[in-house]
């Protein structure tokens, strides 16, 4: 590789929603942004909320010019709503499926039927090894999103699904960890659904080490802050954004590279409340569109060193609060499993009541009417306390990594220390 190697790659990112019978302008919207992608030209173009496969079908077609490799990432019984469309051929794919997904007994939030994930894809551009994910981890309902897409977190002051968003966030950091070792370059883009200082956040990127576009580009052009949903958008009410009345940072673009290449964003745009050319939107999101430039560099100019002090003190803190968080959660899912089991052993005697009853002359016409309620009481509330018992297992698992890299943090930390 020359020494005055540069790569420069164009990403778009957006999340489309692309909901069947439920979005606004869907036929539309989806139209207008393949014409986009083809005019724009770009590297990459990754998408999330894309619910309709015949609606990545007719966008396969639309692109197969400009982007002829495209894949559409499938999981659950909705789907991942997932897929990426490449200027380059795509080497390797690879997905991985959150184990924990909301509550299936809360149908109308939908987080558990759509099996959110991550994606991969392998690229290998002029003998650069890049990484690309893309990701989108719950679906948020619109009189309560105050906002997170990594979990929809329906309502900041009673937050049920901040133990599965963190979770998912530690999910996504060991995935990109574990497969990215033999890449040059990692990039992250989705709807995280989550704002830049929140618990899940910080731990993805002090795991990862990814760097944050917004913060890192040389030149942005966007609205303030850096919102990707905004009022000035007419598919967002003030009640999608709750107490953040001028807008929510939730989608993010990350990157990093490995020792011996150098990466940095030379620009980060995105939509402001309409279409580039007229005044629609493409989705009730912003569009990201980041120019990244990798080069070649000795390791010294390397912008993602191993964590030294300070980094692993930060790493520390994360994990910690963390490792907290769970227990909080693992101890939720605990009370939920006992008192479903509870309801579950009265549901069986009361059961056992209506036999005994139905013996009798008097009140077996009772007995027959309470029969079918009875039976889906204790259906309903077994099948509560098995997702909870498996939902207390899966946090317990979660806790028990981050324990380990912790104790790893803090004897980096001490024989840091103690050569210094």
């Amino acid at each position: 590789m020359k020494p005055n190697f540069s790569l420069r790659l164009r990403v778009f990112n957006l999340n489309c929603w692309d909901i069947p019978y439920v979005s606004k302008h869907r036929a539309d919207r989806i139209e207008r942004l393949g014409d986009f992608l083809n005019t724009e030209n770009f590297d990459l173009a990754l998408l999330e909320e894309v619910w309709s496969e015949q609606d990545f079908q007719y966008l396969r077609q639309k692109l197969a010019v400009i982007y002829p490799a495209a894949h559409y990432f499938k999981s659950g019984i909705i789907g991942s709503g997932l897929c990426v469309f490449s200027k380059h051929p795509i080497q390797e794919i690879c997905q991985h499926i959150y184990t924990l997904n909301g509550y299936p007994y809360m149908i109308h939030h939908g987080d558990w039927f759509c099996g959110k994930a991550v994606g991969l894809l392998v690229l290998h551009l002029s003998g650069v090894v890049l990484n690309a994910y893309v990701t989108h981890v719950s679906e948020a309902s619109s009189a309560q999103l105050c906002c997170m897409r990594l979990h929809a977190e329906y309502n900041r002051q009673k937050d049920i699904y901040l133990t599965h968003r963190v979770a998912q966030a530690w999910e996504l950091a060991q995935f990109i960890h574990h497969t990215s070792k033999k890449a040059d370059v990692v990039l992250l883009c989705g709807d995280l659904n989550m704002h830049p200082g929140d618990l899940g956040c910080c731990l993805l990127k002090e795991y990862t080490g990814l760097h944050d576009a917004y913060l890192k580009t040389q030149d942005f052009n966007g609205p303030e802050e850096g919102y990707t949903m905004i009022k000035q958008n007419c598919y967002v009410s003030q009640q999608d954004l709750g107490p953040f009345p001028f807008g929510i940072r939730i989608d993010y673009v990350l990157y990093k590279a490995v020792s011996g290449f150098y990466i940095s964003c030379k620009t980060l745009k995105t939509t402001t409340g309409h279409h580039p050319h007229n005044d629609t939107p493409l989705s009730d999101h912003e569009a990201l569109m980041a120019t990244l430039c990798v080069r070649h560099g000795p390791p010294e100019q390397d912008p993602s060193p191993p964590h030294g002090p300070a980094e692993t003190s930060s790493l520390i803190r994360v994990l910690r609060e963390a490792w907290m968080e769970l227990g909080l959660g693992i101890a939720r899912a605990r009370w939920w499993t006992a008192f479903a089991s509870y309801v579950t052993g009265l549901g069986l005697l009361f059961l056992v009541l209506l036999c005994v009853l139905a013996t009798g002359e008097g009140a077996r016409e009772v007995a027959i009417l309470l029969w079918s309620p009875s039976v889906g009481l204790v259906l309903g509330a077994g099948a509560v306390s098995l997702f909870h018992m498996q939902e207390a297992k899966s946090l317990g698992r979660v806790q028990a990594e981050l324990q380990h890299v912790l104790g790893k943090a803090k004897e980096a930390q001490d024989c840091t220390q103690s050569l210094s």
